[in-house]
């Protein structure tokens, strides 16, 4: 049975990137006769607030898409991490990373991704173990990983070239990204996991760690993002458009649907709907694969 899921960060408003994402995954996952759940992804205490989680819950709730579960908020699943990182100890799988952010800027040449500079050039991947109250990467093994997109279709990354050793456990104490994310979607059962082109690039990094703590791997599909009306870049921190906002223009909340579901390939044109009138027309092979940008009107 499908099983998908939604995990956003509650560091702001869910902008309309955001809401296209989660109403895709909730269409495969209905389409397909599955489960949906939601995840908060506040592991990373500083940025996250708890009462933007929940105003995001009501946002999606609004737009018809509510979690088949409880929430799992990833802040109280610490035991579950630190298991994972002691499993991949006793594998020989982690080392201990000394590297501050002004050692990477200087290491390395790749773009930033997510909360770094990549990929990581392997500086300590021979520094001796030392515990676990310090930095922890993973030590990738060399070689290619092959996957079939849901939407992309055949892709083929090499991890170690694109992330390099990936960041599992930071100098601030806090669990990374990559070690949340994997942890929870094995735990949880995830079997399709729906987002942003923005997060392609760590799909094979983060599969395998899946093979080294010996989970499953879940179906991707990786959505073109959500640009504004001048092609620019939606963000929380840029104040993109989020549902609070529209609603304030007095634009409905079912014409915020169909637009999503124009965008998603399950309309011919805008119409106003809900997010279930929609399931019947979604199929990932009428999905756009490029960039969508939010109406003129709206900004």
């Amino acid at each position: 049975m499908t099983l998908g899921r939604f995990a956003p960060s509650p560091t702001g408003v869910l902008h309309l990137g955001n809401l296209r994402t989660a109403l895709a995954s909730w269409l495969s996952a209905r389409k397909a006769g599955g489960r949906w759940l939601i995840r908060m992804e506040d592991v990373d205490g500083p940025r996250c607030r708890r009462d933007l989680g929940e105003a995001q819950l009501r946002d999606l709730a609004v737009l018809g898409l509510e979690s088949d579960g409880p929430v799992l908020w990833q802040s109280g699943r610490s035991a579950a991490y630190r298991e994972a990182l002691a499993a991949l100890q006793r594998a020989d799988r982690l080392y201990p990373c000394l590297c501050t952010r002004k050692d990477l800027q200087l290491l390395a040449s790749a773009p930033h991704l997510e909360d770094g500079l990549r990929p990581y050039p392997g500086r300590c991947r021979d520094r001796a173990w030392e515990g676990f109250d310090r930095a922890l990467r993973l030590r990738l093994p060399p070689g290619e990983v092959a996957w079939q997109d849901l939407l992309l279709g055949a892709q083929v990354d090499d991890p170690g070239a694109l992330t390099g050793d990936p960041l599992l456990f930071r100098r601030d104490g806090c669990f990374a990204y990559h070690l949340a994310v994997v942890v929870d979607d094995g735990a949880q059962g995830v079997t399709e996991v729906v987002r942003g082109v923005d997060l392609r690039s760590v799909t094979a990094t983060q599969v395998r760690l899946q093979e080294a703590l010996g989970l499953p791997r879940p179906a991707y599909a990786h959505l073109g993002l959500v640009a504004a009306p001048d092609g620019g870049r939606l963000g929380k921190r840029a104040g993109a458009l989020g549902l609070g906002s529209l609603a304030s223009q007095g634009i409905p909340v079912l014409e915020l649907v169909g637009w999503l579901g124009w965008s998603l390939g399950c309309q011919d044109r805008s119409e106003p709907c809900t997010a279930a009138d929609l399931i019947a027309a979604f199929d990932w092979a009428r999905v756009p694969k490029g960039e969508v940008r939010v109406p003129g009107a709206w900004s």
